[in-house]
């Protein structure tokens, strides 16, 4: 029996973290926890590069420029999305999510999903490293796992 799975062994990697703006109080500490992350496990500054998106809608569009690129070993999407009065909530995740799902169902390399939904500002705080962890830390951890593991498969 073989059995696969990813490590931390490895640090030479390049990755891209697409992060929205909006919510931005959010957002930096999603982003601030990746980075964190990432220097745990050896990742150095200039292996990380970071593009700025206006919405969660924009992740989408830059995170497919990016993987067309070839340019990294693996790419991370951060943002959050904060349930509103209207139905755009519901629009905007669905079809980030599922944009980044067809993304990662084609792509060579990984690329991990990072976008908070939640129904208020403060969960969305909570979620970025005030009291329930920091998911852009998760997301960081998920990502070098799935490089680590995917380079083991080609």
């Amino acid at each position: 029996m073989n059995i696969y799975e990813g490590n931390f062994k490895n640090n030479n990697y390049h990755i891209a973290i697409v992060a929205s703006k909006f919510n931005e109080i959010v957002t930096h500490h999603l982003v601030d926890g990746a980075i964190a992350t990432l220097k745990q496990f050896g990742i150095l500054e200039d292996q990380i590069d970071i593009y700025w998106v206006p919405g969660a809608f924009e992740i989408g569009f830059t995170a497919n420029k990016l993987l067309n690129s070839n340019n990294y070993d693996g790419i991370m999407t951060l943002g959050a999305v904060i349930k509103g009065e209207t139905d755009h909530y519901s629009m905007i995740i669905q079809n980030v999510t599922n944009a980044i799902m067809q993304m990662n169902l084609k792509a060579e390399v990984p690329i991990t999903f990072g976008i908070l939904t939640t129904e208020n500002i403060d969960q969305a705080l909570q979620r970025s490293g005030l009291k329930a962890g920091n998911e852009g830390s998760s997301t960081a951890q998920s990502l070098l796992e799935m490089i680590s593991l995917n380079k083991q498969i080609r």
